[in-house]
């Protein structure tokens, strides 16, 4: 690899780039686009620049997300080489665009080339495809995080040049290659970013200290989406509009390169990978990281013609299949991650000095001509590896032991829809089963549970999402350890070997899924209605009963009684809506209403014409506890974790239509409680409540509210007086035995549990596991907090197994101790209930098989009988 690479990529005889001067900068608050461009090219005067089209420079403001749509859409206007493509709207409603770079003639052929490029991911076609006159296809793709601006806009620079740039080197290099430009993943968070910094700047000179308030955003800061989610985690989750917009558009393509543009802390370089090899995903083939490492070297000679430091294989891992340089990796693409020192603003001081924006912008212009240029370098390696990585995951399917995967929930079909929709957008072939199986003892009906083969070409990635995993050659992980889908939903769920599987156990495949629709068993004018709480959405439809003013009961009993499908066993957590208490509702409005939520919140309502049950609690009895409207209230703000408090914003907005008050903690004191019975607190520091709202909040609860606090939250209330609960404290692992220095972060970072899935037992009686019917439930965790046993027996309906483990990493120190400890206590404090949880129930929003112990916490917590809390 010869120094001056871009020299031969452009023919010229000197490569040079306009020198940074950072104290101009900070003087004149610009730089012109000559410090960006290589020196010795001309640029089509029909392209617009974008200072012509935004009115300054780049760099010299941060860019809003319509100014960046508008120049977009501007060089596509101007450029035959450009199209654009808007493939989806963000939360509030950015567009999402993809714009398509190649040579014109490409253009001319463009649904062509798609289709034969997407042919090598198909085995059964792709050998008989020539990659010489292929073109090879790189994602550009920028800024998943809100406030790591210097990528959206790189993505000018990036469109710029590739749309202006002229000459037979440009020519050749866009015929051989087809670029897809993603300017902003993130474009809500975008705009947060650049509001506040443009808000905070100085207008006539920079101030560079890191103590303004240009630098330190205030909560909850930009970096994530709408609702606080990190979308650099939801790849594969897909939960947000943003993420199954943008996998869409992969997998329409199928890139054989992706890159990942990021920001890092200010004092810090630039990395890019390879990351650290010991923590590469084992699923990935060794192949893959072969290339990220020869793509490697042209970073390096892009970078070291403008002197930029730089380091690779440390600090990030290439493990979690969320992330957007890993999930690539596992489709037969190589994900590229850039990270560059952040200057969180517009010129910062920095341990290397002044940190200018340009000169972050610049540094991500650069390292995406060197992703261009390699790939077109290494066009043959790339397109040979795409085709080789789904013909070889065939061929490892059939040794693999594992020949598929059975899964089901019965009675919860909006639950199993999720997850198929899920695997249907990662290209992941799931199919009825068509014939009964057991296997473990598990007993799978035809027609009821469907069935994912390993024998496809996404095998890699469906054993990703299937497999558990707790042996691992580096105990250290920058985010989750794991992440099996059917544990995530707490479904049955089993691995069939060779002796149980066959092909003929393939029904029908599942292309489209279909939201479930559930039934009405009645006629207007029952004596009463009930619903059960299996559910996934029987949250939503009780709240969209309650909200139309129709009052609730639930059974805290089982109980059995006449239906017209004849007679049925209804269990604990049974919804009754009985006609006769309604303040003169209509039969006609309230069987509207019934019918209502069958149909959008897929649960079978039965009606009940007589008050006497056949066997069990008559509809009329003390066991039927009076439900109440939820007003809920969710604490925010400084010292609250932003990622929990957005999953439980997240999980009462988008799934159960509920509204709740946001309230500031520094605000909290002041505030009247009177309207609100439901009082959440995320993991955090509470600690800016002072006296006063701690009495605001000790006298709320003793007055009947019901308190759920998740984690450190926990430690916080029991610390002022607030519930109870006690811990089990972690003894040092210091035997101490001499150490070296430079193993301390190891042997520290090994006791985190960064996420792992472990076995708890369920006390199916209890109002808080209400709609579960399998006493074994999935927990996710990442702390090591652990609740220790309550001194009332009653008081945790959740506590770990002796040996909890299913999949992920966790320290032998911290396995001992997590056994038989409780995963949530409920405790007292006056006439109002505080319910612990030692873990998030909504992580990440996919984690659907606990969002029903925050549901019912919602919901019943208030129901809990006073005797069984904690004191």
């Amino acid at each position: 690899m010869k120094k001056l690479l871009l020299t031969i990529f452009l023919l010229l005889p000197v490569l040079s780039f306009a020198q940074d001067n950072p104290h101009d900068f900070v003087r004149t608050g610009q730089v012109d686009l000559n410090y960006y461009l290589p020196d010795n090219v001309t640029y089509d005067p029909n392209i617009p620049t974008p200072d012509e089209v935004l009115g300054f420079q780049v760099g010299e403001w941060h860019l809003r997300h319509d100014l960046l749509i508008r120049y977009m859409q501007a060089i596509a206007d101007a450029s035959d080489r450009v199209t654009l493509h808007q493939y989806g709207f963000s939360h509030e409603m950015r567009s999402l665009l993809l714009l398509t770079i190649t040579h014109p003639n490409n253009q001319a052929d463009i649904e062509n080339i798609r289709q034969r490029h997407v042919s090598l991911t198909d085995p059964s076609v792709s050998g008989e495809q020539n990659i010489d006159d292929m073109p090879v296809v790189v994602w550009l793709g920028y800024s998943v995080h809100g406030n790591e601006h210097s990528g959206a806009n790189a993505a000018l620079l990036s469109a710029y040049y590739y749309a202006a740039a002229q000459g037979p080197e440009i020519d050749n290099l866009l015929s051989e290659t087809v670029i897809l430009l993603d300017p902003s993943f993130n474009p809500d968070g975008q705009d947060r970013f650049a509001t506040w910094v443009n808000a905070n700047r100085n207008l006539v000179r920079h101030n560079t200290d890191p103590r303004d308030r240009e630098f330190n955003e205030l909560w909850p800061r930009s970096r994530t989406n709408h609702y606080w989610f990190d979308l650099n985690r939801d790849w594969m989750p897909l939960q947000h509009p943003e993420s199954r917009g943008r996998l869409e558009m992969f997998h329409h393509w199928k890139p054989n390169v992706l890159t990942d543009h990021h920001e890092m802390g200010t004092n810090s370089t630039y990395f890019f990978q390879p990351g650290i090899p010991s923590r590469n995903n084992p699923l990935t083939k060794e192949r893959n990281f072969e290339l990220t490492a020869k793509l490697a070297e042209y970073h390096a000679d892009f970078l070291n013609e403008v002197n930029q430091l730089y380091y690779t294989k440390e600090s990030f891992d290439d493990f979690y299949v969320g992330k957007g340089s890993t999930y690539p990796d596992l489709n037969g693409t190589i994900g590229i991650l850039f990270e560059q020192g952040s200057s969180r603003g517009h010129v910062q001081e920095s341990v290397h000095g002044l940190l200018t924006f340009p000169k972050t912008i610049k540094n991500q212009f650069l390292t995406s001509l060197s992703t261009v240029y390699g790939s077109y370098q290494l066009r043959n390696e790339f397109l040979t590896f795409q085709r080789d990585h789904f013909t070889t995951a065939l061929e490892e399917a059939r040794q693999d032991n594992v020949k598929a995967w059975v899964f089901g929930a019965e009675y919860d079909p909006a639950r199993i829809y999720h997850l198929i929709d899920i695997l249907n957008r990662h290209q992941i072939k799931v199919y009825e089963l068509d014939r009964d199986v057991s296997v473990d003892g598990q007993n799978f009906a035809a027609g009821r549970n469907y069935i994912v083969p390993s024998e496809q070409p996404q095998y890699r990635l469906v054993r990703s999402l299937f497999e558990t995993r707790t042996e691992f050659t580096d105990s250290l992980f920058y985010d989750v350890s794991t992440w099996s889908l059917p544990h995530s939903f707490n479904l049955n769920h089993a691995e069939l070997g060779s002796r149980a599987f066959s092909n003929n156990l393939l029904g029908a495949q599942v292309e489209e899924p279909e939201f479930p629709v559930g039934q009405v068993f009645g006629t207007q004018g029952a004596y009463a209605w009930v619903f059960e709480w299996d559910g996934y959405y029987a949250p939503r439809a009780l709240y969209r009963l309650q909200d139309a003013g129709i009052r609730a009961k639930v059974s805290t009993r089982p109980f059995t009684a006449n239906t017209t499908q004849g007679e049925k066993e209804f269990r604990e957590g049974t919804i009754l809506i009985a006609a006769g208490i309604q303040d003169g509702m209509s039969d006609a409005e309230l069987f509207r209403r019934i019918q209502e939520i069958a149909v959008l919140d897929a649960i079978d309502v039965y009606g009940l014409n007589t008050g006497l049950s056949t066997r069990g609690i008559d509809l009329g009895s003390p066991s039927f506890s009076n439900l109440r409207k939820p007003e809920v209230l969710l604490l925010v703000g400084s010292g609250v974790n932003v990622s929990e408090a957005g999953e439980t914003w997240h999980q009462l907005d988008q799934r159960y239509h509920m509204p709740v008050t946001k309230v500031e903690t520094d605000r909290f004191a002041g505030v009247d409680l009177s309207r609100y019975n439901v009082i959440i607190l995320p993991t955090g520091n509470y600690n800016s409540f002072g006296e006063r709202g701690i009495n605001n909040l000790r006298s709320w609860v003793n007055s009947g509210g019901v308190l759920i606090a998740y984690k450190t939250a926990a430690s916080w209330l029991t610390n002022n007086n607030i519930g109870s609960v006690s811990f089990v404290r972690q003894e040092s692992d210091d035997d101490g035995t001499p150490k070296p220095y430079i193993d301390a972060g190891a042997i520290r970072g090994a006791q985190v549990i960064g996420g792992s899935i472990f076995e708890g037992k369920m006390d199916l009686t209890h109002p808080l596991s209400y709609g579960f019917r399998n006493e074994q439930i999935s927990l996710f965790r990442n702390n090591t907090l652990f609740f220790d046993s309550p001194g009332n027996v009653f008081a945790a309906p959740i506590r770990y197994t002796e040996s909890p483990l299913i999949s992920g990493y966790i320290s032998p120190q911290n396995l001992e101790i997590i056994g038989g400890t409780s995963s949530i206590v409920v405790s007292g404090s006056g006439s109002g209930r505080v319910i612990f949880m030692a873990e998030n129930p909504n992580f990440r929003a996919f984690w659907f098989g606990t969002n029903k112990l925050f549901a019912n916490s919602v919901f019943f917590g208030h129901t809990i009988s006073a005797a069984t809390l904690e004191r």
